[in-house]
């Protein structure tokens, strides 16, 4: 599978869910199990190689104004929705993360923000596929910190210069 088909594979999913993570990332499991387990195990490089990439201060403090705060665990699962939501915003948020205030139509705390099962659909599919959990994907280990300069994400109005867009759209 090439970056191409991957992204075809997200983008499709997260149409036919309109939108929904949970859908999507059910979509994601059937659609990779009709696939072989070599192709799952390439969309799960894809998808961990983007995940790592996405380890950033920067898109922690963009992900911070979303979510009106992001422990660990809400990074996590935002860079795991930030992939879901496909090549363009991926992509646009990485180049500029407060250009997220452009970039996304609407923004539903309540069901945005968070991909976390959008992360385990490759591995779902290819338990489902051969019976066993999926192999070691012989990757680089992620980043032990968030690449960038860290920031003060309690500090209002360091975000509100920082991220001036996202913050007029998504703050009070």
């Amino acid at each position: 599978m090439d970056e191409t088909e991957f992204w075809e594979l997200v983008d499709t999913a997260r149409g036919d869910a309109e939108g929904d993570p949970e859908e999507q990332a059910d979509l994601l499991v059937e659609r990779l199990a009709q696939l072989d387990p070599e192709a799952v195990l390439d969309f799960a490089r894809h998808f961990e190689a983007r995940y790592h990439r996405a380890y950033r201060w920067d898109l922690w403090g963009a992900a911070w104004v979303l979510l009106d705060g992001a422990s660990d665990d809400a990074f996590d699962f935002f860079r795991c929705w930030l992939i879901g939501q496909g090549r363009e915003v991926y992509e646009g948020a990485l180049h500029d993360p407060d250009a997220l205030a452009d970039l996304l139509d609407d923004f539903d705390e309540e069901i945005d923000g968070d991909g976390e099962e959008l992360g385990y659909a490759a591995d779902e599919a290819y338990e489902q596929l051969t019976g066993t959990v999926a192999p070691d994907l012989d990757l680089p280990a992620g980043p032990a910190e968030p690449a960038g300069t860290p920031a003060d994400f309690e500090n209002d109005s360091l975000l509100a210069e920082r991220y001036p867009r996202l913050w007029d759209r998504f703050r009070p």
